[in-house]
């Protein structure tokens, strides 16, 4: 019995302890998420800026475009060729990002650092595709052909 005594004033020293230690924990983890939120938002600030930039410089174009063809062509005319190069540099972009986002699908490794690849893929789903039978279904309109 009496060892437990001193042992008693030290378990209130470990939840102070504890509980110091979380606070800290606490705070130092905050202040990191204020700091990266801090970072994200700037660069994000800065792809908007860029974007919006980028778009009123593409506006300045298009308009030079326009003018320069208005001196030989009449002012609609200018405007309707203007508006189609633009449209065939939107779908030029557009299929341009399709086709980027397809090729970003994830590969499997081709090396596999300490051993072999798995045999199925890591969301243990299974095989990515079904066999191929070697032999076509059959179908009731096969069972019924007298060529057989």
């Amino acid at each position: 019995m009496n060892r437990s005594q001193p042992l008693d004033h030290l378990e209130h020293l470990d939840k102070e302890l504890v509980e110091e230690l979380a606070q800290v924990a606490r705070v130092t983890v905050r202040e990191e998420l204020r700091e990266q939120t801090r970072k994200q938002r700037r660069t994000a600030v800065l792809y908007g800026a860029s974007g919006a930039a980028a778009l009123y410089a593409g506006g300045a174009i298009a308009v030079a475009v326009g003018l320069a063809l208005a001196i030989g062509l009449p002012g609609w005319a200018a405007a309707l060729i203007t508006g189609a190069l633009m449209a065939a540099v939107a779908y030029a972009l557009r299929a341009s990002a399709h086709s980027s986002s397809s090729e970003h699908h994830p590969h499997p490794p081709h090396r596999v650092v300490g051993g072999t690849p798995p045999v199925a893929p890591p969301g243990g789903l299974g095989m990515p595709y079904p066999p191929i039978p070697k032999n076509p279904p059959e179908t009731p309109a096969d069972l019924d052909d007298p060529r057989r």
